[in-house]
């Protein structure tokens, strides 16, 4: 188990490749909820969000079970926490475009960086293309609407004046009519249209007016004002009108995937089979992508559909080639199996300072990377194993320990997992700039503490993330890790701090010692506790 952060983090703006079962382009419902059913599987998962939802002109969605009136963002933050929760990752930023290599499919993304996944889930969504009426696109997803379904209700037995522009656009004037009686159409262009679809829309009681629009204003008695071009002016509190729309999909256009005309000929869409299914292999669509009508509900439904075809997709392959799902280990693996050296070959200031004055023994370097903590520690008189979730990072540390003339034992897991240190309890238990997936039930912090002999100290240190750039523009480049979805120090802390069998001595944000940080600077945020009695019984 290895932290994206530990031995000094390489600066933003280093090209980072990331390696993951799954890569997730887009993070509104369908994405979200591919992610979650993935994440549940024990899956790796990268969500790219670029925060440009289809929805996000409107203050309210509709006709979502159980989120009735809720903010479309508000849902999304949600959405985003419970993927995290089980250890997937959603990263602000902007995927680029899409290649198959050998190794996978490469997305390059914002900043240079790169994922590369066994399969991809394109969830970019669409992008509405309205009128070209002047005054419509300012007063989009407020009071002009475009679905009955979505905020109707909202403007029933009000004045609302349709804008038809092309057949279609008469296919909600039925619901809509049964909302107000108040309901005219207005058909700005009536090339296409058969008479007997308008006469029919009149005998219902509804007004139709055939003239262009000139534009839409602010209204004096109403909200609005709507202007013909012949002169005429017609009050309304709210606009509906039809849109057309266009598939977010160029980013899949290097792999081969084109788009397709929808049927009801305002667009085009990403065209999948009934699991999800793109024309290339490995690569998924879902939500609004494929299907321009769904709402949130049904695309977060479709998503969540699409995402346990995923599952089993790579489940199929697995059982194939006769392997387990690798987790972490893999992408940590390829991270440290090139020539280069990964980290700074120091150990950590704040280790160094914390520990110093301590009586050696038993110490558990957990999250050792390329080890420069163990082999200080063990140079300084402790009997040390590093743990790591990377058997390459494993070998590295033996290798430059066996170099230095000391020795380090090592025992590889993910802090995850069940017992993934042993029986053995140590005087010194020491998690450095490391972090693991966050689970709901903490089973990682929970193995954590369970590794502290009575009397042994726990110490962790982490970044201090606030100011420091993992929150940004995602147009200026995507910040490759994903801080929420890991456990940080204050997890930890929460842990400790609420429990009778621990003593905390250090809780504290401060600066990094001089000299330790490579490429970029931030705080430390430092926790030392001292075992004092058993953990209670749950």
């Amino acid at each position: 188990m290895t932290d994206h952060a530990s031995h000094s983090s390489p600066a933003p703006a280093r090209p980072i490749v990331r390696r993951v079962d799954v890569a997730v382009l887009g993070g509104s419902a369908a994405g979200l909820a591919a992610a979650l059913q993935l994440v549940r599987q024990r899956r790796s998962v990268v969500v790219v969000d670029d925060d440009t939802p289809r929805n996000a002109p409107a203050a309210h969605m509709h006709g979502y079970l159980g989120r009735e009136g809720a903010a479309p963002g508000a849902l999304r933050e949600i959405g985003r926490d419970e993927v995290r929760s089980y250890g997937g990752e959603v990263l602000r930023g902007r995927a680029l475009s899409v290649r198959q290599e050998d190794d996978g499919f490469h997305v390059a993304l914002s900043g240079g960086h790169e994922l590369v996944a066994r399969r991809v889930l394109a969830a970019t969504g669409i992008v509405d293309e309205l009128p070209a009426i002047d005054g419509l696109a300012e007063r989009w997803g407020r009071d002009v609407i475009h679905c009955p379904f979505c905020h109707g209700f909202e403007v029933r037995d009000r004045q609302v004046v349709q804008i038809v522009v092309t057949p279609m656009g008469l296919h909600p004037t039925s619901v809509m009519r049964h909302l107000t009686d108040r309901l005219t159409v207005v058909v700005h262009d009536d090339t296409g249209f058969d008479p007997a679809a308008i006469a029919a829309v009149e005998a219902s009681g509804v007004p139709v007016v055939v003239a262009p629009v000139r534009r839409v204003t602010s209204g004096t008695e109403t909200a609005l004002s709507i202007e013909l071009v012949d002169g005429r002016t017609l009050p309304a509190d709210a606009v509906l009108t039809g849109v057309g729309f266009r598939a977010r999909a160029e980013v899949l256009a290097d792999v081969g995937i084109t788009t397709v005309p929808h049927a009801s000929g305002l667009g085009d869409v990403v065209q999948v089979d009934p699991t999800g299914r793109t024309s290339v292999d490995g690569v998924f669509a879902a939500g609004n992508l494929t299907d321009p009508g769904l709402q949130v509900l049904p695309a977060a439904a479709h998503g969540s559909w699409v995402g346990a075809q995923i599952a089993f997709s790579l489940a199929a392959d697995d059982v194939q080639t006769g392997t387990r799902p690798s987790g972490p280990e893999q992408e940590w693996d390829a991270r440290y199996g090139g020539a280069e050296q990964v980290w700074s070959a120091n150990p950590n200031g704040t280790m160094v300072a914390e520990v110093t004055g301590l009586t050696p023994g038993r110490a558990l370097d957990v999250g050792a990377g390329e080890g420069a903590d163990a082999i200080w520690l063990a140079e300084h008189g402790w009997t040390v194993t590093a743990a790591d979730v990377s058997g390459t990072a494993l070998a590295r540390v033996r290798d430059e320990a066996q170099r230095r003339g000391v020795d380090v034992a090592s025992v590889q897991g993910d802090a995850n997992g069940l017992a993934p240190f042993g029986d053995d309890r140590y005087d010194l238990v020491s998690l450095q700039y490391g972090s693991f997936h966050r689970t709901p039930d903490q089973r990682g912090i929970a193995n954590l503490l369970a590794a502290v002999a009575d009397g042994g100290t726990l110490l962790v240190v982490g970044h201090d993330v606030h100011g420091s750039g993992h929150e940004h523009d995602p147009g200026a480049g995507t910040w490759m890790f994903d801080h929420a979805a890991f456990v940080g120090v204050d997890a930890v802390a929460a842990a400790v701090e609420d429990s009778p069998a621990w003593r905390v001595d250090v809780r504290e944000t401060r600066p990094r010692p001089a000299g330790a940080v490579s490429g970029h600077h931030v705080d430390d945020v430092v926790l030392r506790a001292v075992r004092i009695g058993p953990d209670p019984v749950a």
